[in-house]
């Protein structure tokens, strides 16, 4: 079954705990939170004071995504707020990538590593049996409310291929641009898992939307 991750980047910061609360409620599958330095990207958004404050109020798989130099330095810390699943970009500065995701599992959360649109599949073959999912950006990061990237769908039907063939157990998330006519284009390439922001948070019924992205 696909599932749903409303980005909370595009909820209202006035009324976060309300919006995060309500999601369950809707049918969200997971909670995305898009974590940004400053320095990867030039937005800064929040960090594992947001995911602890957060994580009484749900009990949705919190999915943290961190668009950060040094990811590595953030493993603990957002271990220590309840994250569930910590994905780290390849074009990060974190040179030991296979060594990161195993911290991360050490942790005891999932782990996964993110692609830039320019980024090809290749960066992340090798790692994928220490990967519990693979999140293709759609956008580049930075910033919500982008336009969805067409290069995308055909990087989503190649690392669906690699990962059937390998027989891995492995989940394609895909952040940005996503609303029901891409996410449809998304899921038929073969995405098990859609980051949702703009689509969900703005809907005059989130409930619906989420239904309609989901298929």
């Amino acid at each position: 079954m696909i599932k749903i991750a409303p980005s909370i980047l595009s909820a209202n910061f006035a009324a976060m705990g309300e919006a995060v609360e309500k999601l369950s409620a809707q049918g969200a599958d997971w909670v995305h939170f898009d974590v940004m330095d400053g320095n990867f990207v030039p937005n800064i958004t929040f960090g594992p004071e947001m995911c602890k404050a957060l994580r009484p109020l749900t009990d949705l798989p919190l999915d943290v995504h961190l668009m950060v130099e040094h990811p590595c330095d953030w493993i603990e810390p957002f271990r220590q707020a309840g994250a569930d699943i910590l994905t780290i970009h390849v074009e990060s500065s974190e040179r030991h990538l296979h060594r990161a995701l195993q911290a991360i599992h050490a942790a005891g959360m999932k782990a996964g590593v993110v692609l830039n649109p320019a980024t090809p599949i290749e960066a992340c073959i090798h790692l994928l049996p220490e990967c519990d999912l693979v999140l293709l950006m759609s956008v580049n990061p930075g910033f919500g409310g982008q336009s969805f990237i067409p290069e995308t769908l055909a990087k989503i039907r190649t690392l669906r291929r690699e990962i059937d063939a390998r027989g891995l157990n492995v989940l394609i998330e895909v952040d940005g641009g996503v609303n029901p006519e891409t996410a449809k284009q998304c899921i038929d390439a073969g995405a098990d898992v859609l980051v949702a922001g703009s689509a969900v948070f703005k809907a005059a019924d989130p409930a619906a939307m989420i239904r309609m992205l989901r298929g």
